[in-house]
């Protein structure tokens, strides 16, 4: 079972960001972290989970880093029995707010894995993209999780972005791999409704030729792709649990839970999450709903698909796809060939 947990704080609102974040609810820091465990104590009441029967733990956002380590103790004093022995625990970090005595809080509490959300190291695409760091503090505060004792260290980059050249990503890339990290996301800039960048669409300008050569030069760094938007020398046990379509527990305001093919949702809204921690809607999924789901993780991803999941038609047209090389059959599954094409591959096989 895979356990993420939402931070809806954030320091400033990148323009391309959709997601549940706020940076004008700092005072309900405290009341909200105060919930996210009463709603803890709600699911394990609820489900009854094993002792260590948890695998991976991803603090997510927003940005977990304006939150102080001591609101976050309560929390981990309480999941620590149902944490499996050696479990990943990542949090998602911002350079301008993960501070070392933050690094060295969260270490203390458990925290194994810290994901920096970077997106380059262009001051003026930085500028655009209304990051609130400086090139200088990503590889500061990279360098101070080091130095804290962090072994895994991943940081996000996005392409796709209107004036993006070879030069400035092979800058992006020397950067990131001068810095102790094993692991590398790579996402293309996407406009989200509601958001700033929903004026001015055009500054999303994702080139297939560009994108191809991105990811080939992040593998010649011997960072293996292991997802469409991944790369690494170490492969996040928690991003691989979501693709393996392992039940998940969602804690906070605007988070997803799916357990047992029912997937639900707390209050997105945060004084109404704080307010009624417990309540929640469900959402159920009928088998061809998980069985669409399982095709586009899987053949997003290494984790591929049983050839047992396809119908009779579906699993012809899968042979043909190997066939011709768009996919590989091995050990009574197929795997894609070419990240790129993974919805298209979907859409094929089923008709």
């Amino acid at each position: 079972m895979l356990l993420y947990v939402h931070i809806p704080f954030c320091d400033s609102k990148c323009h391309y960001c959709s997601f549940n974040s706020y940076v004008d609810k700092f005072t309900l820091r405290r009341d909200y972290m105060a919930a996210l465990l009463r709603q803890l104590e709600g699911e394990i009441e609820r489900l009854n989970p094993a002792p260590e029967s948890i695998e991976t733990l991803f603090i997510g956002g927003g940005t977990p880093s304006t939150v102080a380590p001591e609101l976050y103790a309560p929390l981990f004093a309480r999941l620590r029995p149902y944490l499996k022995p050696g479990a990943e625990i990542t949090s998602e970090a911002n350079p301008n707010s993960a501070t070392p005595e933050w690094l060295a809080g969260m270490k203390a509490l458990g925290v194994n894995r810290i994901s920096f959300g970077v997106q380059s190291f262009d001051p003026e695409k930085l500028k655009r993209l209304g990051r609130a760091h400086t090139p200088d503090q990503a590889v500061g505060a990279v360098t101070a999780a080091r130095s804290a004792g962090f072994e895994h260290l991943s940081i996000d980059l996005i392409y796709g972005v209107a004036g993006d050249t070879r030069a400035l990503l092979e800058h992006d890339l020397e950067q990131a791999f001068a810095l102790p990290v094993d692991h590398l996301s790579a996402y293309a800039l996407t406009i989200e409704e509601g958001t700033p960048f929903s004026a001015t669409p055009e500054v999303a300008d994702e080139k297939l030729p560009l994108t191809s050569w991105l990811f080939e030069r992040i593998k010649a760094h011997g960072f293996a792709q292991y997802e469409i938007s991944n790369f690494g020398r170490y492969r996040s046990r928690h991003n691989l649990g979501y693709w393996e379509y392992k039940p998940y527990i969602g804690l906070g305001a605007g988070a997803v839970g799916c357990i047992d093919t029912v997937r639900y949702y707390p209050h997105r809204d945060v004084e109404a999450y704080i307010a009624a921690p417990l309540f929640r809607t469900t959402e159920p999924l009928d088998a061809d709903a998980v069985k669409t789901e399982r095709l586009f993780l899987g053949l997003r991803s290494v984790v591929g698909i049983p050839e047992s999941l396809l119908e009779a038609e579906e699993l012809q047209r899968a042979r043909w796809l190997a066939a011709e090389g768009k996919l590989r059959f091995e050990g009574g599954r197929f795997f894609n060939t070419d990240y790129l094409l993974s919805d298209e591959i979907v859409l094929y096989l089923q008709g």
